[in-house]
């Protein structure tokens, strides 16, 4: 069951003193599934905040529409399942975490009875229990995040949007928020998170957009997206005197004493060489296929995205 669907969401600003036209967004096409994590993958000004803003209601689409629960977008009805951060939130930083959780499950419409028991138990699950009583302006970056991350849940929502949940944290903030990730969908919600950090992606998504020049380029599962070829092979050998020849085709990486690392552009040049240096006596200690990662194809469509269409003759 798709959660979320767009159709051809387009998003023109006039910019300047001219009112310039410019495409922030063009005709994104795409759905979200029930339960799944979907990553929504693009360089800075790609057009990601913009379809998210367009998404929530806070923006309205110059052409296109889009769909949550099969309410049209912007309705109380589409709204009324959602939890969202911004990529930039905004805090009453006078007030504890506890206060201000209590003000965000309040304007969420969590009957008075329920409020406390929902605040505690959502200060609880991102690890702020705490730091509830401590006031927000005395909070880290990471530690704002987490509680970004619970007043979107505050009203119970089936489908999560986050904007770059990511940004400005350190490994340790970005882990954090990666778990919560996670912990999210298995407790059945529904996650769409913008991002520029390529492996936070890698390790969290079912499924990726990527967005480039405000145009959707792919939508897929990661696995469907690379391409199964063998970019390089990685071969680290003990081997000295004839063995060592056997690695000669190779790009040495590391060498120390009679242990070597070589990197092959070919496969069947690796196996060739892993043979001969078996052959000569040499004892192979490990060999790493290496294939096109998700960094990788990204660069890739990016540099596609810049070359610049053929002009009709």
């Amino acid at each position: 069951m798709a959660i979320l669907r767009t159709e051809r969401l387009t998003k023109v600003f006039e910019v300047g003193v001219r009112l310039k036209k410019v495409t922030a967004v063009r005709d994104v096409t795409l759905s979200v599934d029930e339960g799944e994590i979907f990553g929504f993958v693009g360089p800075n000004g790609a057009g990601k905040t913009t379809t998210i803003k367009m998404l929530m209601g806070l923006i309205f689409p110059t052409s296109g529409q889009a769909f949550i629960f099969d309410a049209p977008i912007p309705s109380r009805a589409s709204k009324a399942r959602i939890g969202y951060l911004p990529e930039h939130p905004a805090w009453y930083e006078f007030l504890t975490g506890a206060e201000a959780m209590d003000l965000f499950a309040k304007l969420s419409g969590v009957p008075s009875a329920e409020r406390r028991r929902r605040c505690d138990d959502l200060l609880g699950l991102v690890g702020l229990s705490d730091a509830a009583g401590r006031q927000i302006r005395k909070y880290s970056k990471g530690m704002q995040q987490r509680l970004g991350i619970a007043q979107a849940l505050a009203g119970d929502p089936a489908f999560v949007i986050l904007d770059e949940p990511m940004s400005g944290l350190d490994p340790v903030g970005r882990k954090e928020v990666r778990d919560l990730i996670h912990e999210l969908k298995r407790r059945g919600k529904t996650v769409f998170f913008s991002t520029h950090i390529l492996p936070d992606v890698e390790s969290l998504c079912d499924r990726v957009g990527v967005i480039v020049g405000g145009t959707l380029r792919d939508v897929g599962r990661i696995g469907d997206l690379l391409s199964p070829e063998v970019k390089s092979v990685e071969v680290t050998a003990a081997a000295r005197d004839g063995a060592r020849q056997a690695l000669a085709g190779g790009r040495v990486l590391a060498e120390e004493g009679e242990r070597v690392t070589v990197s092959f552009a070919d496969a069947a040049e690796a196996d060739r060489a892993v043979r001969a240096l078996v052959a000569a006596g040499g004892e192979l200690v490990a060999l790493t296929r290496h294939r096109e990662t998700l960094e990788d194809f990204f660069v890739r469509r990016l540099g596609e995205a810049a070359v610049p269409e053929p002009r009709a003759g």
